[in-house]
């Protein structure tokens, strides 16, 4: 009698990828996963691939591991994923210390984040009703 297996933390046609360490802070980590959140994954990887964010390699690693799980452990569509969800937190803190004037001393904290990615596979239909609500939702609230 073996451990039963853990069940899955996402659905069946979904993958995910977790980077724990990630140095640099989650506001900034969360602005570059914002940029690829409900996109496909192969232009989300362009965009990654282009941006000027110091945290955009580390993000798109962490995409490049989700969409290689979703093929080789899922059995997953490539051309068919989509980015459902990029989300950020916190880790660990170093806390350095640095001198300062008159024998004092000037704490330094040193952030590391975790994200996960979660990618899922659509047909070309949902990717194009999706793509139509978040586009209406938009227009929506510049219309307000």
């Amino acid at each position: 009698m073996g451990k039963p297996s853990a069940p899955r933390k996402v659905g069946d046609k979904e993958a995910l990828a977790i980077a724990t360490t990630v140095r640099g802070s989650p506001y900034k980590l969360n602005l570059v996963a914002g940029l690829i959140r409900g996109r496909k994954a192969s232009e989300a990887l362009n965009i990654l691939q282009f941006s000027t964010k110091g945290m955009a390699p580390d993000v798109r690693k962490v995409l490049a591991s989700a969409i290689a799980n979703a093929e080789n452990n899922h059995n997953l569509d490539v051309d068919a994923l989509i980015v459902k969800e990029a989300s950020v937190g916190k880790a660990i803190v170093m806390k350095r210390f640095t001198p300062r004037a008159r024998g004092r001393a000037s704490a330094i904290v040193k952030p590391f984040s975790r994200i996960r990615i979660v990618v899922r596979e659509l047909g070309e239909d949902d990717y194009a009703a999706a793509r139509a609500a978040k586009a209406g939702k938009t227009n929506a609230t510049e219309q307000a």
